[in-house]
């Protein structure tokens, strides 16, 4: 502080640097909102002493800090206020509510979105799985039939084997008509019983023919 300043520049430099920092205080709350003059405490005590020390530097003093205490509004201001955050805090909490149906719903139906695409896959899966399957055992069926009959028509070229066969089919004639018998059904018998052995010479016949043919030989 230079004295001679503060004895001459000014009557009472004192009072003059508080009614300095009144006004300046009010003038800066007045540029921001009520409810930010808690947050920005600090930004207005530092343009409260730069406007002040520079009024008062040409009376010798200098000013180094300023501190807001406390701000205590008028009771209506402070109604108002009030009023204002409450209604803030209700807004928040309606658009967190929201946001939170809003998510969960989301979140349920790609759930179930996720749940028909895994059932999809697995119905896909299990189609293709069967239809492999059935067409594996067709294959297996077609070779088991196939080299079935290849040992059937090596046994008939075989020494002895059409007098298996005749065997076999002499049998199973028998078996069939006694099967009908026991059923109790009706039964029409040939005039001629014997007919039934010119029905197995037949038989035999077709098996005979089957023989002789030879495969053909790949050229």
């Amino acid at each position: 502080m230079d004295a001679k300043l503060a004895s001459y520049g000014i009557d009472n430099y004192r009072y003059g640097a508080m009614q300095l920092a009144q006004t300046t205080l009010r003038s800066e709350i007045g540029k921001i909102e009520l409810d930010r003059t808690f947050e920005e405490r600090s930004i207005i005590n530092a343009r409260v002493v730069a406007a002040v020390d520079e009024a008062a530097s040409p009376w010798g003093v200098k000013v180094l800090r300023y501190e807001i205490k406390d701000i205590i509004p008028p009771a209506t201001v402070r109604d108002a206020l009030e009023k204002q955050m409450r209604a803030e805090r209700e807004r928040r909490a309606t658009v967190a509510q929201s946001e939170g149906d809003r998510q969960a719903r989301i979140n349920v139906s790609e759930g179930h979105m996720q749940e028909m695409i895994n059932i999809s896959q697995a119905d896909k899966q299990r189609q293709i799985n069967e239809a492999e399957g059935k067409a594996r055992e067709i294959e297996l069926i077609a070779a088991a039939t196939a080299n079935g009959i290849e040992t059937i028509g090596r046994s008939i070229r075989g020494e002895g084997g059409m007098q298996a066969v005749n065997l076999r089919v002499a049998e199973q004639y028998v078996r069939e008509f006694g099967n009908l018998a026991k059923q109790g059904n009706t039964l029409i018998l040939p005039a001629n019983l014997s007919e039934v052995g010119s029905l197995v010479a037949s038989a035999m016949a077709i098996v005979r023919e089957t023989r002789d043919v030879q495969p053909e030989k790949p050229q």
